[in-house]
């Protein structure tokens, strides 16, 4: 896929998701599948540039190209600022933030809140395109505010006319937050009106999933956040059955270890083993999600505090339900896994 003067594997797009898409759940996704992964937020205030959170949402030494860094901000002139910075920084397309519905981003103005402005939407989009002549800049947004004012097809000419490259619609409004469904006719009326790439998000799930709202929306890709978590393998499933109609074997136990092992060597060298420690708690969760076992296995590795007590932890349970529900061997899966 043609993206933003990129060329990309595929069509299919990590979200950005505060807490989660740290360089090593972008670098994970990408290399089982997805064709390129946007970064976690970056704040727009310059005071806090030099915070350990900023420079690691920052750094994006040895990722693969292209690299995409989300900037959330209310101000017009500091979000410049920012784009300038992370593209100093080694971004190679800025994306604007307009579609995060958490209160402490709205209650500044930010993120999805900014739909409710649309003048203020356009001095912004104008001012971060004009801040970094050469580099793509891309937004994603929601269908609108809420849903008496779904007003994303107004944003949308808004951004065209801003010189955006692309744009990335969730299909809730902000009041929905992540509740009910997502609805998809909005962002069929958006494509069809626009002549930048439209990216379609919201409870894409399963490869079939895929394929309807493709259909449905007319988009140019699909991007998927949530559904990700715990299951990284889901954009090479999806690039498959899109391809071929076909669905993959569902990975094995010994495939998800493999896999997690990986994620979590990745965590610990990005973070530092006590840090690391802690986040990957949360992504272990996700791992073992729906697998017997799993809730008390859980509860006892989020008591664990250090980086050999918790590999021992995930390979004790890996080892246990593979040799239990498992018919692939280890040695086909790290093939499998070396493959992807």
């Amino acid at each position: 896929m043609n993206f933003a003067g990129f060329k990309l594997r595929n069509n299919l797009f990590v979200a950005p998701m505060a807490g989660v898409t740290d360089r090593p759940f972008r670098q994970l996704c990408k290399s089982l599948g997805a064709g390129l992964a946007v970064s976690e937020m970056v704040t727009s205030n310059s005071l806090l540039y030099g915070s350990a959170k900023t420079r690691r949402r920052a750094d994006h030494q040895g990722e693969t190209d292209p690299v995409s860094v989300q900037i959330a901000g209310a101000d017009p002139r500091m979000m410049a600022e920012a784009a300038r910075y992370n593209v100093d920084g080694g971004a190679q397309i800025i994306d604007i933030n307009m579609g995060c519905p958490a209160k402490k981003v709205c209650n500044v103005m930010a993120g999805s809140a900014l739909m409710q402005d649309e003048s203020l939407v356009a001095r912004i989009l104008a001012a971060v395109v004009e801040a970094v002549p050469g580099t793509p800049v891309t937004l994603k947004f929601r269908t609108g505010w809420n849903r008496d004012n779904r007003n994303a097809p107004a944003i949308a000419h808004i951004a065209e006319d801003c010189g955006i490259r692309a744009i990335a619609i969730h299909g809730r409004t902000r009041a929905d937050q992540y509740q009910g469904e997502a609805e998809y006719d909005t962002i069929a009326l958006v494509k069809s009106r626009l002549g930048i790439p439209v990216i379609a998000n919201g409870d894409i799930t399963t490869p079939q999933k895929a394929r309807f709202v493709l259909d449905a929306t007319g988009a140019d890709g699909i991007m998927i956040g949530r559904a990700a978590q715990g299951r990284p393998w889901i954009f090479r499933e999806i690039e498959h059955f899109l391809a071929t109609g076909e669905i993959l074997p569902a990975p094995t136990a010994a495939e998800i270890h493999l896999i997690l092992r990986r994620h979590l060597a990745d965590l610990y060298a990005f973070y530092g083993e006590e840090t690391g420690v802690k986040i990957a708690r949360k992504h272990i969760s996700w791992y073992t999600r729906g697998l017997i076992g799993a809730a008390q296995f859980r509860h006892a590795m989020n008591r664990l505090a250090s980086v050999e007590l918790q590999l021992e932890a995930a390979d004790e349970f890996f080892l246990g339900y593979a040799a239990a529900n498992d018919q692939l061997s280890y040695d086909q899966a790290e093939r499998g896994v070396l493959a992807a």
